[in-house]
Formats: structure tokens, sequence, C-alpha cells
């Protein structure tokens, strides 16, 4: 009698080694969900992506000053202990021997993050080396100018530096003079988290509609919301704000201040897996982000999943590139309540040119922006890389992915 296929034990040694000889990629970051953040978001949809073709393992900092280890989605989280945070940088001592104890195939960094550059370099390791350049250091000047041999020498020495966006490669100091060692992959979302309709998107109409403005983003100093407050004081809508932070009681006085307080609602920090709702329940998403710090403006790949037109604002960074002025949105010069508020009020009062924009941005969100297209795009590039130092190149990947 044949066995049952669950109990098989040839089938099953068979199973155990395909997943042993699966390529091993160890990504090394700041933290990791549920931790909240861009970079953070992204590495956790890039690794539930690539998990399907090959073994993904994450090294990053614990929130507390223990480590431990554990398994999100299938993926090994070591969370090392981290004994305090500096300038957004977690100091784990144990990382350059967590490093040097990797057997990967491949070892990913995500930037910025010096200490983990340094690490890197302490540990001794060889082998394939890739970079994602999340962001320049844009606010500490004398830190970034310090720290520039160290970058363009990781970028030149490691097998390729990934960008999020063209726009990004020649607008950074450091790369920008490395285009030879970039290449650009951007962002990508799951679709399915915003286009499945939300019952909650209706209750939002109904409290706060309608014509409903949408921000959101930490409450720091980057972001611009002071400017797009200012705008809400010539515009006939209401605004609600998604996120918390630091500024978030400097920005209610202002509210208050400028009289529109009953016009502007901050919501707080609001998890990931809940967002969808109020996108759908928006007019117009507004990312009014007034520093190159905002590198790409994932929230906006997730307004434009909704259908919703984007007012974005004229960067020297990847956030013009996601949404395109006169396509899926319109753009303005930073810092402006007034272009802020022009431009909200035109889409507003058009409902024509918002659907033109809203469906623009689903199109161009489905061709360019799927955390699908993404991974096929970094597997792509991790299987040239392993080609060139003459190991097993990578497989498995679905062929129609990989030609997307």
């Amino acid at each position: 009698m044949r066995p049952h296929p669950k109990f098989d034990q040839t089938a099953i040694r068979k199973s155990a080694a395909v997943h042993a000889a699966a390529p091993t990629v160890t990504h090394v970051g700041k933290f990791y969900p549920p931790h909240m953040g861009g970079i953070e978001t992204h590495l956790q949809t890039l690794g539930n992506e690539l998990r399907r073709s090959l073994t993904v393992n994450v090294i990053v900092a614990n929130e507390a000053r223990r480590g431990r280890q554990e398994f999100v989605d299938g993926i090994k989280v070591t969370r090392l202990a981290n004994l305090a945070t500096v300038r957004s940088m977690p100091l784990c001592p144990q990382l350059a021997t967590a490093l040097r104890s990797v057997r990967s195939d491949i070892v990913h960094l995500h930037l910025p993050n010096p200490v983990a550059l340094v690490a890197y370099i302490i540990s001794g390791r060889r082998g394939p080396l890739v970079l994602t350049w999340h962001s320049d250091i844009v606010r500490q000047k004398l830190w970034s100018r310090m720290l520039m041999p160290l970058h363009r020498w990781f970028v030149r020495n490691a097998a390729c530096c990934i960008a999020t966006s063209p726009n990004y490669i020649e607008s950074s100091p450091v790369l920008s003079i490395c285009r030879a060692h970039c290449r650009a992959i951007p962002y990508g979302i799951q679709l399915e988290r915003f286009t499945v309709p939300h019952h909650g998107a209706a209750e939002l109409r109904r409290r706060f509609g309608p014509r409903i403005i949408l921000a959101v983003g930490r409450l720091i100093y980057y972001k611009g919301f002071e400017y797009l407050m200012r705008a809400m004081a010539q515009i006939n809508g209401k605004l609600i704000i998604v996120g918390d932070g630091p500024l978030r009681v400097r920005l209610e006085r202002e509210a208050s201040d400028a009289g529109i307080r009953e016009r502007v609602f901050f919501a707080g920090a609001i998890d990931n897996s809940q967002l969808a709702p109020y996108y759908q329940a928006a007019d117009v998403f507004v990312l009014s982000s007034v520093a190159r710090a905002e590198a790409f403006g994932i929230v906006q790949l997730e307004a434009m999943a909704c259908g919703k037109p984007v007012i974005n604002t004229r960067l020297a960074s990847g956030v013009p590139f996601v949404s395109i002025d006169g396509l899926t949105g319109i753009t303005v010069s930073p810092g402006e309540p007034a272009a802020l508020a022009q431009a909200i009020t035109l889409l507003l009062d058009d409902a024509g040119l918002r659907a033109q924009y809203g469906a623009a941005a689903i199109r161009r969100v489905r061709a360019e922006f799927t955390a699908e297209r993404m991974a096929a795009r970094t597997l792509a590039l991790y299987r040239e890389i392993i080609a060139r130092q003459g190991q097993t190149p990578l497989t498995r990947m679905d062929d129609a992915a990989c030609n997307s």
C-alpha cells in the first residue's frame, strides 16, 4: 500500500532537502514590525514576498535591552539587545558578532544605519553584500559630511546599491557619483489590503464628509503639516490627519489659533491594517512634506491604490516620481500654503478631475508599485549577483513575476 502523502517519508526528505538547499538572504535593518515606520513596513513586505522563493532571515534591534529570536510569518527575526537609540540609530553591541556568524548567500543592509556599516566592517564578513539606500542623512548635515567617505566606500564596494527611485540616485550626493553601482527598485505594496471595500469608509464619510482631505504620517518636522494646517484656513473641507509624534500639541494649538479646530481632526496612530477605510473615505490625499528626508512617500501608493488623487510636493527625491503631476494628481512647491489650498480646492470642486486622476493612480500602482513586482526585481538582482560569484543561481521564482 502506498503511504499517505502526509506520512510519505521520501517526500518529506525531498522537501527538507529542497528547503535546505534554498538560497538564504539575511536582511539587516534598525527595527521590525510591530515597530511602526516606512523602512520597517518595507522590510516586512519585501521579506514576506521573497520567502516564497528563498530563505529569509532578519536581524534588527529590539526595542528593549534584551535580545530574542522569533519567527514572524515564516521569517526568522533576530532582535538584538539595544543599549540605546541615538539619532534614530540603535546601538547593538552584538551586531558585529551576529553578522560574523551569518551563513547566507547574500547579506542585505538597509540604510541609513552607520552603526550597521561599522559592525559589518568589524565582523570581517566576506561575500556578496547588497545595500538599500532608503534615504540620505538630511538633517544632521555635519554628521552626513563626516560619514560621506564611509558611505561612498560601501556603495562602490557592495555588489549593488538599491535606490527606491531614479530621482534619488540623481539627487543624492552619495549615489549620484556612484551611479554605476546603483539600481532603482521602487517600493511596492500589497494591493489587496486597499482594493477590498471596507464598511468603515462609509462610517467615516458620514462622520466627516463630504469634502474629506486625508494626510498620513508621523507628526515630525519634515512632513510639513504646519503648512497644510495654514492651507486649511482657505479650504472648504475637513482634514483628517492619521499619525502621531512630537509635534502634535503644537499642531493642535495652531489649528485652534487659526480658528479651524472644528475642521481638523487628529486621528492619532492607527495600525497599518486599519488604514484602508481612511483612504477609501477621502476625496483627496495630501503629502505636504518639505524636506528630502521624505525620500519616497509610501503613503502615496496606498492612497493611489484606493483610487485617490494625490497632492504632493516638488522635492528633490522620489516623491514626485511616485505620483506624477498632471497624471495622478497635482505637485506643488513645498512650504507654500496658498499653493496647497489652490490644488486641494481645485480637486474638491471638480469630481471629474478627481476621478480621472484616481483612475490613473490605480493603473500606475498596478503597473509599477506592487509588492510582487518589487520582489521580482529584487530577486532578479540577487540572481545576477550570485551568478557573478559563481554560486548556484536563485531559482523557484514564478516566471510571470520575473517577467513583470
